[in-house]
């Protein structure tokens, strides 16, 4: 992991830093349905909550009140609220964390991810449970059985939480022990460039080519991480005649693009496929970014391990030894990956031979990592030299926004059931045995809701916890927090009734008290109609 610290010159006081570190956010498998901002997402609330309470010497938590009993009598005459109308910012001061511009901020940024994967406990078959055969990540053939386990399997949250932890934990030492300031120049070259058709001079002057885009077998196949489909195993170099006829019947490859991406069968030759537009991009952006002796790469696609240490090396010795001294063996390189745009995957030309997921992902060929590396050399070359690049005008990505296809349709107006109101409760928070919730029980209310897409509440949220803190309710965890969940569904009586659940798992840190669930939401009675926002809260209840 790399990480840089920003410290305000004028107060010396801390307001972010930017880790890079290379996994994949698969930590959710694709039987997860809740949306999620993975193992990176994970690591970020937990890093920015982490300063939060370091810097004000305090946590969320508040004193224990010192007779429960009295609260479990109280808690029983709270109800709940009822749906009540309210606006569409009402939401945003119902966030536990105020986005006022003045919080710490704390990324994790993706790196040369193209190999790496979070799921650390190895691939077996689910039917078996033995490991997955190494060389095709398959089970008796069959790709669709084998499967990553996360450090928390068989629990994907748990996996999640943890491998977000680990990169957390790496994070705040490396910030803790950050000394050494960046100085020096700040500075950037950007160019766009076709990928397709790059000619790359490799050692001893052989001069080859780029393809057009296309994906192999091995793609079908998918990863450990997310199976793919029935019939395909990673390594396949061949495609059985059913296979291309369906290809066929989508676009046959030219001969020049089966010759160009060998040893990759041709299974999309989706850099031939431009209806109703183009299916891959070919004209890239690539950058180098610099601040001082830290170098960035920003690359719009997935390197492997090894591909993404060959791209570091390749650069840095470009700038060492083109510099005049201003490189050293101390400047530092790191990739950020899937940056400005995306194109799948970059393998080695090794990785390439054994046409893996990642190779078979690779979409200009054996030689696009020797692409990059020449162009990226170009881009160091100038930045030592103090030169500009040349950037040929007609060379840029095409406007695709007026022909962009949509294929998802917008919300079904809303409905409710005769007598209720959006925001009522449907089922209310459950009293547990010995009339207090403990640390890791999961308290959950369900609401007569509207769809969520209506509006996406962006910088509020659908949910909230609030506690009772003398005679008003303050919310303590909103649906940023990792311990919250929002769960949407439709209502089986209605096409158009929609339900909204909401699961608090009490954490360790939380305090003993009063609290309730509260729900945010937006609906529409017709489909032209104007949103109406509402919101509603459960009984109150107590954790001990």
């Amino acid at each position: 992991m790399t990480l840089l610290k920003f410290v305000d010159s004028a107060s010396g006081k801390s307001i972010g830093a930017f880790s890079w570190y290379a996994t994949h956010g698969t930590s959710m498998s694709r039987d997860n349905k809740l949306i999620s901002g993975d193992n990176k997402g994970a690591a970020a609330r937990f890093f920015e909550d982490w300063f939060t309470s370091t810097e004000s010497n305090s946590s969320r938590s508040v004193p224990t009140p010192s007779n429960i009993s009295k609260l479990i009598k109280k808690v029983r005459s709270i109800k709940a609220t009822g749906g009540k109308p309210c606006d569409n910012s009402t939401s945003r001061s119902f966030k536990a964390r105020k986005s006022d511009g003045s919080q710490f901020v704390g990324a994790f940024c993706q790196s040369n991810v193209g190999d790496i994967s979070p799921n650390v406990l190895g691939a077996f078959c689910t039917d078996s449970g033995k490991p997955c055969d190494f060389n095709h990540s398959s089970c008796h053939g069959d790709v669709t059985l084998c499967k990553g386990r996360g450090p928390g399997y068989p629990d994907d949250t748990l996996s999640t939480k943890i491998i977000g932890e680990r990169q957390f934990n790496k994070a705040v030492d490396l910030f803790m022990s950050a000394t050494k300031e960046l100085t020096g120049k700040v500075d950037y070259r950007h160019v766009y460039q076709n990928f397709s058709e790059i000619e790359v001079e490799l050692s001893g002057k052989t001069k080859v080519r780029t393809c057009p885009a296309a994906l192999g077998p091995g793609f079908a196949a998918g990863t450990t991480d997310g199976p793919g489909m029935f019939g395909f195993q990673q390594g396949d170099t061949e495609i059985n005649e059913l296979w291309k006829k369906v290809r066929d019947l989508l676009k046959e490859p030219s001969q020049f693009q089966v010759e160009c991406q060998k040893p990759k069968a041709v299974l999309l030759s989706s850099g031939e496929m431009f209806e109703p537009y183009a299916w891959t991009p070919e004209i890239l952006p690539i950058q180098i970014l610099r601040l001082g002796k830290l170098i960035i790469l920003s690359v719009p696609g997935e390197l492997t391990t090894m591909a993404g240490r060959r791209l570091r090396e390749a650069v840095k010795e470009t700038l060492v030894s083109n510099g005049g001294g201003e490189f050293d063996d101390e400047t530092h390189v790191v990739i950020a990956g899937l940056t400005n745009t995306y194109s799948q995957y970059v393998a080695t030309f090794e990785e390439y031979e054994q046409q893996r997921y990642e190779a078979a992902s690779t979409l200009y060929g054996p030689h696009t990592l020797s692409a990059y590396i020449q162009e990226f050399n170009h881009l160091a070359l100038a930045m030592a030299k103090g030169r500009g690049v040349l950037q040929p005008a007609d060379l840029s990505p095409p406007d695709l926004s007026s022909k962009v296809l949509r294929l998802l349709a917008d919300p079904f107006p809303d409905s409710l059931p005769g007598g209720k109101k959006f925001g009522d409760i449907k089922q209310d928070v459950s009293e547990p045995k010995g009339g207090s919730f403990k640390k890791g029980n999961r308290p959950s209310a369900t609401f007569w809701s509207a769809n969520a897409r209506n509006d996406l509440l962006t910088e509020g949220t659908f949910a909230a916890v609030e506690m009772l803190q003398g005679q008003r309710w303050i919310p303590v965890y909103d649906d940023d927090d990792f311990c919250l969940y929002f769960k949407w569904k439709l209502d089986n009586s209605s096409l158009y009734t929609s339900l909204a659940t909401i699961e608090w798992e009490v954490p360790e840190e939380a305090s003993s008290g009063v609290y309730r669930l509260r729900h945010f939401g937006s609906s529409k009675k017709a489909q032209h109609s104007p949103i109406e926002y509402f919101t509603g809260a459960s009984s109150a209840f107590t954790v001990s």
